[in-house]
């Protein structure tokens, strides 16, 4: 019969990469889904093949970095609009990734603020799900 040796439990160290790399996946993930239904949903937002897949890791980054500042910034000089520091930093996010050519164009100013308001939500609802996924893993592993 060969020993049974107790399972080991995963080192401090890893839990916390593959929660970031979950996080990661997740982020790429919605924000790649926000850009196909903005392109969907918002007339004259487009989104080209060629280079989507840099407009959504730039639009990641973009948010990533730029959700902190908004909010710092947001809470020293504008505390009434703390609401849509999202909407903005998305926004701003969307400016940027847009300078990537062959990636995603929009025309008007309309256009700009619906497709950040739909790729916001998209967002939004990633990190909710993250979220969730994360409460329900630590009440199983509690039980």
């Amino acid at each position: 019969m060969w020993p049974v040796y107790p399972r080991r439990r995963p080192v401090v160290g890893t839990m916390i990469v593959m929660r970031l790399l979950i996080r990661i996946g997740i982020s790429l993930a919605t924000s790649a889904l926000g850009l196909l239904l903005a392109a969907l949903l918002v007339a004259g937002f487009h989104v080209q093949i060629g280079g989507f897949l840099a407009a959504v890791v730039v639009l990641t980054v973009a948010q990533a970095a730029l959700a902190p500042l908004a909010t710092k910034i947001g809470q020293r000089y504008a505390p009434a609009l703390m609401g849509g520091i999202g909407i903005i930093s998305t926004l701003v996010a969307l400016l940027i990734a847009s300078l990537i050519p062959g990636g995603i164009a929009a025309s008007g100013v309309t256009t700009w603020i619906l497709a950040a308001v739909v790729v916001w939500i998209c967002t939004a609802a990633g990190g909710w799900i993250l979220v969730a996924l994360l409460l329900r893993k630590r009440r199983a592993a509690a039980s």
